[in-house]
């Protein structure tokens, strides 16, 4: 079954440039997404390009990926603000083509303690209550 979300992305970047008081808090560059897809066989957050460029995210690295396709290297871009179900965190982008939807993985499901229900879509950690409770290692 798919399952979306909104997930709100800010440029991290942008964000410590306002708190060091070289950037205007309104050039921010943000973006929110209503119908990005909870994709629990991705790792991390993945953008189609133009919503990089749009972040104005800077490339990082290279790793490879392990897609339908086969292994293919993957960008790395710099970090976003997320925030998903009022619980924000921050993480690397990984690039994907134009066209294709927004990945949330499960890299960023566990740090903000989230499931998918079968039924109700995403979801806050039932084991957990409305509570924000970090695993440790």
């Amino acid at each position: 079954m798919r399952h979306t979300t909104e997930i709100k992305l800010i440029n991290l970047q942008d964000l410590q440039a306002v708190e060091l008081g070289v950037r205007k808090p309104e050039d921010v560059r943000q973006l929110t997404v209503s119908d990005a897809l909870v994709d629990t066989g991705a790792t991390r957050l993945c953008l189609p390009t133009p919503l990089i460029e749009r972040l104005g995210l800077t490339p990082v690295g290279k790793r490879p990926a392990r897609t339908a396709a086969g292994i293919v290297e993957r960008t790395v871009y710099s970090e976003v603000e997320y925030t998903l179900l009022d619980r924000s965190s921050t993480i690397r982008v990984t690039d994907l083509p134009e066209g294709a939807p927004v990945l949330i993985g499960h890299m960023v499901l566990e740090e903000l303690d989230l499931c998918v229900d079968m039924k109700k879509g995403l979801i806050y950690n039932p084991a957990h209550g409305d509570d924000w409770i970090e695993e440790q290692l």
